[in-house]
């Protein structure tokens, strides 16, 4: 069973301070001491509700990445490898691994019991990182969809845009995970993705801190973090995750 999901924000080591101010106040969290043998590893400290977020310095430009907290870490492992999965790093109490396509996932053995609650902006909106957008070339799309499906047990389900497929990921976990069919094969990826009640004043908030516009969809805008990072402000409703009506 997995009883917690996380979604970390990966970012290169050289611009890592930097970076972590921006998340930590557009999540109205705080930023928990480094940790790991090389100070890589951070949590965001939400202020009502459970972490659920957490940032890594990485040696790249960087992304973002799965964590799923599970009962039985043998058991997963084992599970995924018979899925097509493959495993990295195995440090016991937790495993680095990689989806038959190749994004990087870990399983671990933490637990969280109450979602954070969504983040006021400057501008009065209210926005929550809730999101990871798991982004795959169209040839390793359907397997990748049914990697997921079957490792967590969750089903299936379409959206208002073809090339989404959404995972039913259970309410009582704080991240929903959404799987995007990308034009082109390159190799796969993922990003963030916030709710936002309004996305027009989430957006400026946010470029007052440093963040940058790039780009336009059809319920989403596509921005870059202060460090170049790739994410999304989307219009679904920031305390259920859903697309409005």
């Amino acid at each position: 069973m997995i009883r917690w999901n996380w979604a970390f924000i990966d970012r290169p080591a050289d611009r890592f301070d930097e970076a972590a101010a921006f998340w930590a106040t557009v999540t109205g969290a705080r930023l928990s001491e480094r940790r790991g043998a090389n100070g890589e590893f951070a949590t965001l400290i939400a202020a009502q509700g459970d972490p659920c977020l957490r940032m890594q310095a990485v040696g790249d430009s960087g992304g973002a990445h799965l964590d799923l907290d599970v009962d039985d870490l043998v058991a997963a492992k084992q599970r995924a490898q018979a899925l097509g999965a493959s495993v990295v790093a195995d440090h016991g109490s937790w495993a680095l691994m990689r989806s038959p396509q190749g994004l990087a996932f870990c399983l671990t053995t933490e637990n969280g019991r109450q979602v954070p609650s969504p983040v006021p902006s400057a501008g009065g909106s209210v926005s929550r990182l809730d999101q990871i957008c798991l982004d795959i070339g169209p040839s390793g799309f359907d397997e990748e969809v049914r990697f997921w499906s079957e490792l967590t047990g969750w089903g299936l389900s379409g959206t208002s845009e073809p090339e989404f497929t959404r995972l039913a990921v259970p309410d009582r976990l704080p991240i929903r995970i959404l799987l995007q069919r990308l034009t082109q094969d390159r190799a796969p990826s993922a990003h963030l993705d916030l709710a936002c009640s309004d996305v027009e004043d989430v957006a400026a908030w946010h470029q007052g801190l440093g963040a940058r516009r790039i780009g336009e969809g059809a319920t989403w805008t596509v921005m870059r973090d202060p460090v170049g990072g790739i994410y999304c402000l989307t219009d679904r409703d920031p305390y259920t995750g859903r697309a409005k009506q």
